[in-house]
């Protein structure tokens, strides 16, 4: 599925995925950067951050939070103005 995650902090970063055995992920994820990535369905998503004491766990999220919809729009040739000579 597809996910996304925005880091709304002014720090980077690690995004990892560990929970699922047959895919593995980790990242750097910039500060207020929006990163979309594909998960399986019962994936957690991992934040890690950089402390005194070493990386961090700062939160995990299931995946099915951050999935994102997909929504179809469709355009009809009345929805598109003509161009006049």
């Amino acid at each position: 599925m597809l996910c996304c995650y925005v880091n709304g902090t002014q720090k980077m970063l690690i995004a990892r995925i560990a929970n699922s055995p047959n895919y593995h992920f980790e990242r750097v994820i910039f500060p207020q950067e929006r990163y979309l990535f594909k998960a399986p369905p019962n994936a957690q998503l991992e934040i890690h951050r950089h402390s005194e004491m070493g990386m961090t766990l700062a939160d995990s999220i299931p995946c099915n939070y951050l999935r994102v919809s997909e929504s179809r729009t469709s355009r009809s040739s009345e929805a598109i103005p003509s161009k006049s000579a």
